[in-house]
């Protein structure tokens, strides 16, 4: 694209030489012998032209704006000085160049800014497969195989799928991938994975006191089949915490991480036992540790960081938490709305907590605090009419 270009400069030099050969003869007409300035044009000509080839070579190596001027000043100041041109006539052709060069890289630099939308993925694989994206559990296939996932951000994410007796498959899923995405899968015989997925089932399943135990069980089965099972360790961890067994819970934490030293997921449950304690600073810190880790992509952790900053009473930090705990699930957890709007309502932000109320509503209609909100916005709604229109993000 950049050599393609490279006619419009040349056409540009070409008409700056065809200016320099009218000075020059009318320079002749002043008294200068006619032949030699023709030998010195002729000369000048070669020089120019071999200027011209050079810097159309150097152009397919230039990518920027900054890069391309500076070369452009560099060969005029080189024509400057073999063709006797004044400084102004440079800074004519230099005008030139960068004028003909701008549009086109402002033009790039507008096409770069665009923000890609977010794209819709129908993943399709075995019936009742569970599906996380980015390690965040989006739901099941049904009968058919199939989950959509509506909202996919721009840029590569990591795609995990499982499906009870089937080995679990994780793949990347790249940014230009967007539609249906296949993920066959095959079945396994391995003992210790399908012992963790039937302790995965039973404890998504709940179960009161005894699934709880039986869910603890089923992890330990595994991890005596198969001790280096960071998955296994993370699992159990949970269920120790819902049992309120928290050193337990802590040594399960420490055992994952020994297999795996960088492990987001860890550090955020690792915040909540800290937490449930209660060690407040020491689960704020495996929050933000879980944060780093993931590299800013841990709703967990983000709301976990929310809700201690709420009970701190720093509402603007828990309204940042909260936010980026929804951008970042796509509207899968209602409750995260109604922790933002609680917030925004301390702070008096009527309308933008409004908003929020409505937004849980529309998600859960049904939900366990559905009725109290509805009150509540009707209140709100009050306060609120004074106030100018603001977005939630």
């Amino acid at each position: 694209m950049w050599v393609e270009r490279s006619s419009s400069y040349v056409d540009a030099l070409r008409f700056f030489l065809s200016v320099r050969a009218g000075h020059l003869q009318h320079r002749g007409h002043r008294g200068h012998t006619e032949s030699a300035e023709k030998t010195n044009l002729r000369f000048e000509i070669s020089i120019l032209r071999f200027q011209i080839s050079n810097f159309k070579f150097q152009i397919s190596n230039f990518k920027s704006l900054c890069s391309l001027r500076l070369l452009c000043a560099l060969c005029v100041k080189n024509l400057n000085a073999r063709l006797h041109t004044s400084a102004a006539q440079t800074t004519l052709i230099f005008f030139t160049l960068a004028l003909i060069l701008s549009p086109h890289v402002l033009a790039q630099k507008k096409t770069a800014a665009t923000k890609p939308s977010a794209g819709a993925v129908s993943v399709k694989t075995q019936p009742a497969a569970a599906v996380w994206l980015d390690d965040i559990r989006h739901g099941t296939t049904g009968a058919d195989g199939t989950l959509e996932l509506k909202k996919v951000s721009p840029g590569s994410h990591r795609l995990r799928v499982r499906a009870t007796g089937f080995a679990e498959r994780t793949l990347t899923l790249l940014p230009t991938q967007r539609g249906v995405v296949n993920v066959p899968l095959r079945r396994t015989t391995d003992e210790a994975e399908l012992a963790f997925q039937q302790a995965e089932e039973q404890r998504e399943k709940g179960g009161g006191d005894e699934g709880r135990k039986r869910a603890a069980e089923l992890y330990r089965t595994a991890l005596k089949l198969r001790p280096r099972f960071p998955a296994a360790h993370v699992g159990l961890a949970r269920v120790l915490l819902a049992q309120e067994d928290y050193d337990a819970a802590l040594e399960q934490i420490d055992e994952a991480r020994r297999d795996r030293r960088i492990y987001p997921e860890a550090s955020a449950i690792e915040g909540r036992i800290l937490r449930a304690i209660p060690d407040e600073e020491g689960a704020v810190n495996a929050y933000r540790r879980a944060i780093r880790e993931a590299r800013g992509f841990q709703p967990e952790a983000h709301t976990g960081l929310g809700i201690i900053l709420e009970e701190r009473g720093d509402h603007e930090g828990a309204v940042a938490s909260f936010r980026k705990a929804i951008a970042q699930l796509s509207d899968t957890e209602p409750a995260l709305y109604e922790f933002l709007g609680r917030n925004l309502e301390r702070l008096e932000r009527w309308k933008e907590a409004v908003a929020a109320y409505e937004k849980y509503l529309e998600l859960a209609p049904e939900g366990s605090h559905a009725s109290a909100i509805n009150s509540i916005i009707d209140q709100l709604r009050q306060q609120a009419a004074e106030q100018p229109i603001s977005p939630i993000f």
